[in-house]
């Protein structure tokens, strides 16, 4: 009987199949273009690693909608590819034919049906090695396919996402002025959807918003970026920003916000509520080139052992990762460095040799004092700007 875990918990590194679902809208008259451009990204998407298979599908009801499913062999395949400048590149022709979009990701639980039935435990991972962190080192026809996810996961109910982007060196202070002075938005955004936390974070010229959502993600998105101090907020501070935007140009709009998008890969909660005694830090990994997926994942390990440990400090943890930026959002009891080697996310083994291996910053070598951990926290602690919760929440 499969059994559904204890805390509450979101990740892409358990190594399972990942089917992907595209729901699209096309403007009238845009079908021929729309499928002349899905064969050229059919095309380009067949030859990345992981990908297994996809599918177009035209709605029975309304022939405007469709469906694309693409079905992937883990999660950090599938992210790898759609967070990459090439996926950016090849979507841009949809673009010009496709009024609207939502993108839908799952991991497969369970398969069942003729094809299905008892081949389906070839495909089921060791359970022993645990719900979150399977071993990618197998072969065979179950690489091939992907594993399926071994338990279902607990929910909350709540979505976690990010934004990153670089500002102009010497700006830092007036940047921040700006993102701690604006107008909270609306925080109800229809009867099944609320804005519920909305933290901001600084480290260097790099800013972090990373936001909670209750319900609908898209939706809440949409609703902030209309809201007029936010519509303020942004024009306020295109200045400074390094990459060029024009908020007036929606594709302009639609570039920025993709490539500043930091997802979540993984959350893990103890499954208690967020009480005013608990503090909210973000620590930035900048990791050498190539390495940011690996990085995610030691973190991720490290955080499902705190949580599971009555006597750690870690209520609960999110990793964000997009290329090679990776950021730890973290909601502690007590004072953030009383445990520095856990808050780091290296404690016990040799954790922190293999965090120094993957970060681009780690000049100074291998910390391995208290001291030289605890300094080593300090440089990746980031500066809180600001932290808001909706008004029901506080």
């Amino acid at each position: 009987m499969t059994t559904l875990s204890e805390r509450i918990s979101q990740s892409a590194f358990d190594d399972s199949r990942l089917r992907v679902v595209l729901l699209l809208d096309l403007y009238d008259g845009a079908q021929n273009q729309f499928l002349e451009v899905y064969e050229d990204l059919h095309k380009q998407v067949s030859s990345v690693p992981g990908h297994i298979r996809d599918e177009l599908c035209q709605s029975i009801e309304n022939p405007s909608q469709w469906l694309i499913t693409s079905e992937w062999e883990s999660a950090p395949r599938f992210l790898a590819w759609v967070n990459s400048e090439e996926h950016v590149a090849s979507v841009q022709p949809l673009h010009g034919c496709v009024r609207d979009t939502r993108s839908l990701r799952f991991s497969v639980l369970r398969e069942t049906g003729q094809d299905h039935g008892p081949a389906a435990a070839a495909f089921s991972p060791d359970v022993s090695a645990g719900p979150a962190f399977v071993s990618a080192s197998a072969d065979g026809p179950e690489r091939s396919r992907g594993r399926l996810q071994v338990a279902p996961r607990r929910g909350d109910g709540v979505v976690r996402h990010a934004l990153t982007f670089t500002v102009k060196p010497g700006s830092e202070a007036v940047v921040a002025e700006l993102l701690s002075g604006y107008a909270s938005p609306q925080a109800q955004v229809d009867e099944h959807t609320r804005l519920r936390r909305t933290s901001l974070f600084m480290h260097g010229n790099r800013v972090v918003r990373a936001v909670e959502v209750e319900g609908d993600l898209l939706a809440a998105l949409r609703h902030v970026a209309l809201q007029p101090e936010v519509r303020a907020l942004e024009e306020a501070i295109n200045p400074y920003l390094e990459q060029d935007r024009d908020l007036s140009d929606p594709g302009s709009a639609r570039t920025f916000f993709t490539r500043a998008a930091l997802p979540a890969v993984h959350h893990v909660a103890a499954g208690g509520d967020a009480g005013p005694e608990l503090a909210r830090h973000a620590l930035f990994y900048p990791a050498k080139k190539g390495c940011g997926m690996e990085l995610a994942r030691l973190l991720a390990a490290q955080d499902e052992a705190a949580v599971d440990d009555a006597a750690s400090p870690i209520e609960a943890s999110t990793v964000f990762q997009r290329d090679d930026v990776v950021v730890r959002l973290l909601d502690l009891r007590g004072p953030h460095d009383a445990r520095p080697a856990l808050t780091l996310g290296v404690e016990g083994g040799h954790k922190a040799a293999v965090l120094a291996r993957l970060l681009d910053s780690a000049k100074d070598g291998v910390p391995t004092t208290h001291q030289e951990i605890s300094r080593f926290l300090e440089r990746s602690e980031m500066r809180l700007i600001t932290d808001r919760r909706s008004p029901d929440r506080a």
